[in-house]
């Protein structure tokens, strides 16, 4: 057990601090609130953006970029957006020495200026549809932050769309979400729960949001992706407007989606141990890291040229990038493993003079620590296999964990005494109220996080007010 890092079973937040810490992740950054992204922290994010990125171009999707600063009036333009992120704002009053005429909001997202943009680009149903995503930063000034959870300034990608018809709108929206859901399902093995937020819950100005909601390992909720059908409100407030097939004009129909840097702290949480973090090897920066084991010069230079011909089979199948060979004199190598453990690497090969004389290599799996030796003949298959059953396993723990932790009630009493003594989500019956809602959260401080895609509808009675329901909905502490 790691020295530097508090059991889960003890201080589940803490541990949670200290992996990130101890993986070397990200740190806090001067001004309150902001994190400073570290290297190995940021080419988890790297390794997000690629994928992700890949599958957006190839809904055909293409990137831009915004401006970061966006006139304050463009903001209050959409009403229930301003209300919405008015606390969060960040402002600038001054610029060059002189106060502004304007003020200037720093972007906590980007609906109302991209929208600014969709009005000047958009004449007839010819320009349509516009598919457009883009990489940045963004700013929600929060009041109590947490390193990748919650930070006053975040990375990740926001996508914009515009459509013709409303049908167009609706597909697209579901079409990112399903991106959504293979990515965090396949590429990070964290299984999520797609449907919508209920309207007291959607993305302000939107019609409908729709989410992905993941169950880390102390079993609250993490919203780890959204998707919005803006339906024509930000087309109208921004004055959106084409000719229409009839020649006619009319507002186009629009959508935003998001995924955050927040998808690391999810990871680190469904998958980590109390060594640190476990990246999953389709995600993993590094996916082999290869460790020289040596007492003496003699040992060394043959181990380092076994350690050599082993690195350049692999690289030659997972690329040049995947392979570290960790080649550091001033570390024991027990040193060197717990390094690497605390990192997530998934797979460690040792080599020492036995191996040497083997031809072989020692593999040891970050996840189960299992290990067993492979020639060199055999390295590409076995690293192949180990890689994608380690992927398998991770995603499959992670699915019967929320399995097991999700639960259906009937009563009140039963939803109360199941969210103290087990946790996890809960499944009931609501009446649909906002008020029935709050009085839930206000005393148990679970709420609504998602009502699920693929649930069925089931009649029933709202645990609270006994009012029909005609489907369950997941509650759950959350993040």
């Amino acid at each position: 057990m790691a020295k530097n890092i508090v059991p889960r079973s003890e201080n589940f937040p803490q541990w949670y601090q200290d992996v990130i810490v101890a993986g070397q992740l990200a740190d806090h950054a001067p001004v309150k609130g902001c994190m400073v992204v570290r290297p190995d922290g940021y080419a988890i994010w790297e390794a997000m953006q690629q994928s992700l990125d890949s599958m957006f171009k190839e809904t055909g999707h293409v990137n831009a970029y915004f401006p970061m600063l966006i006139p304050e009036s463009f903001i209050t333009k959409e009403a229930e957006h301003v209300e919405g992120f008015a606390p969060e704002l960040a402002v600038v009053t001054q610029a060059g020495g002189k106060e502004l005429e304007e003020r200037l909001v720093v972007r906590p997202t980007s609906e109302t200026v991209i929208g600014h943009m969709y009005a000047k680009w958009i004449q007839s149903y010819r320009d349509l549809p516009i598919l457009i995503n883009q990489w940045c930063s963004v700013m929600r000034w929060e009041k109590r932050t947490r390193l990748f959870l919650r930070t006053s300034e975040f990375l990740w990608q926001e996508g914009h769309t515009a459509h013709e018809t409303a049908d167009e709108a609706q597909e697209e929206t579901l079409l990112m979400l399903e991106v959504y859901r293979k990515f965090l399902e396949d590429v990070c093995a964290i299984p999520v729960i797609t449907g919508e937020k209920p309207e007291h819950e959607k993305f302000p100005g939107a019609i409908t949001t729709y989410t992905l909601e993941a169950m880390m390992q102390d079993k609250k909720a993490l919203q780890s992706g959204t998707s919005h059908n803006l339906g024509q409100n930000f087309a109208k407030a921004c004055e959106i407007q084409y000719l229409n097939r009839e020649n006619e004009m009319d507002y186009a129909w629009t959508t935003s989606w998001g995924v955050s840097t927040r998808a690391i702290g999810g990871l680190i949480m469904t998958h980590g141990d109390d060594d640190g973090i476990i990246i999953p090897p389709r995600l993993a920066p590094i996916q082999v890291v290869i460790v020289p084991i040596f007492k003496n010069d003699e040992q060394k230079k043959a181990v380092f040229d076994h350690v050599d011909r082993i690195a350049d089979t692999l690289r030659e199948k997972f690329g040049r990038f995947k392979i570290k060979v960790d080649d550091r004199e001033n570390m024991r190598p027990g040193d060197k493993f717990f390094t690497w453990i605390q990192k997530g690497v998934p797979l460690r090969i040792e080599v020492g003079p036995k191996d040497v004389e083997k031809e072989a290599g020692m593999i040891v799996r970050r996840d189960n620590r299992e290990k067993q030796s492979c020639h060199i003949s055999e390295m590409i298959e076995k690293v192949d296999s180990l890689l994608e059953s380690m992927q398998t396993d991770l995603y499959e723990k992670a699915k019967t964990f929320q399995k097991e932790n999700t639960h259906s009630v009937d009563t009140y009493d039963e939803f109360k005494k199941v969210l103290s003594d087990k946790g996890g989500f809960i499944l009931a019956h609501w009446d649909g109220t906002n008020e029935t809602a709050e009085k839930i959260q206000e005393e148990t401080k679970a709420s609504i996080r998602v009502i699920p895609s693929n649930g069925s509808e089931e009649e029933g009675k709202c645990v609270v007010t006994g009012k029909p329901s005609k489907r369950r909905v997941a509650f759950a502490l959350a993040y």
